[in-house]
């Protein structure tokens, strides 16, 4: 008896070569060779505790994620709509790791709570924003929250605190094998229309100048670091889109990959691009800044599983 039997028998809903790819906002990319959607945390917990096809890649709302060719090998464990809860409490907004960081953000807002607009214009959900500290228009993570609760992966709950994940710049100390399932973020109590007019002017700008309708993700590149761009004698401050124009970026194609006209920091899929297409893409600028510039620029778009071989 297979692993997909095994575990079919303990009751658990599972999927033999899901085509993860096309779930991802890229719509492109590989399959996994085991699909786990749980129905709530217990039966991730009992799953966990199972014999099941190592090794695990937690999927979420595949926002800023290229799932590659080849696919991803042993379980892919999607947290999608029974994990999207949200509820506030005072000035504290509670969710589930599924859940989207607009609603979260318009959540907010309707109560009246200040602070979490940011989130509006973070795509894709809660645990993927705390597992690289995902921040815009000034914002981040680090800066709300006050606690994420979660397991290993074998099953045991945990509640890490900020400090113990070293939080900073798109990047976190989140243990490898732990899964979040919620996180605590605190806001401010404010008057709702002036939180509302935040909001909204988040949403104008963001509207304005992302490619927000076409088949991408966030931001490709982090910005990079002040030390960097000290040793590469560019200006301080320079952000990522800046090094991709400078380096002729926008609107650069491989296959039907393309860096965004509107946004050049915006990765697009045109429509006909593999997932080699998106990566070749993102590898291109990244060693046109380092030969051109003398910058290093770090993919801030989570790439998972195998390239195709040959």
């Amino acid at each position: 008896m297979n692993s997909f039997e095994k575990l079919s028998k303990l009751g658990f809903s599972l999927v033999n070569n899901a085509q993860l790819g096309q779930q991802s906002w890229f719509r492109c990319g590989g399959t996994a060779d085991l699909l786990f959607e749980p129905a709530d945390v217990q039966e991730l917990i009992h799953f966990l505790q199972s014999d099941y096809p190592q090794p695990v890649t937690i999927i979420g709302g595949m926002a800023n994620t290229i799932i590659r060719d080849g696919g991803i090998r042993g379980t892919a464990i999607k947290l999608s709509k029974p994990f999207s809860n949200i509820r506030l409490d005072g000035d504290l907004l509670i969710a589930a790791c599924g859940a989207l960081n607009g609603n979260m953000a318009a959540s907010a807002v309707r109560s009246g709570i200040g602070g979490l607009e940011f989130l509006s214009g973070i795509p894709g959900s809660l645990g993927g924003a705390v597992a690289m500290n995902a921040g815009a228009y000034g914002t981040e993570v680090k800066d709300v929250l006050i606690e994420i609760a979660g397991v290993t992966s074998s099953g045991e709950y945990q509640i890490l605190k900020p400090e113990e994940l070293n939080m900073r710049y798109r990047a976190t100390d989140l243990p490898e094998d732990f899964i979040i399932l919620e996180a605590k973020l605190k806001g401010i109590q404010e008057d709702y229309e002036t939180v509302k007019r935040r909001m909204n002017d988040i949403k104008k700008k963001r509207n304005e100048t992302q490619p927000i309708k076409e088949k991408t993700g966030g931001s490709t590149f982090a910005n990079p670091s002040e030390s960097d761009l000290k040793e590469a004698d560019l200006p301080e401050g320079m952000r990522a889109w800046e090094v991709v124009e400078r380096v002729g970026g926008r609107g650069l194609t491989i296959g039907g990959a393309q860096m965004s006209e509107k946004h050049c920091n915006f990765m697009i899929n045109t429509g006909s691009a593999s997932a080699s297409d998106l990566e070749a893409l993102g590898e291109e600028i990244i060693s046109r800044a380092k030969e051109q510039l003398g910058v290093t620029l770090r993919w801030e778009i989570k790439r998972v599983g195998e390239k195709l071989s040959g």
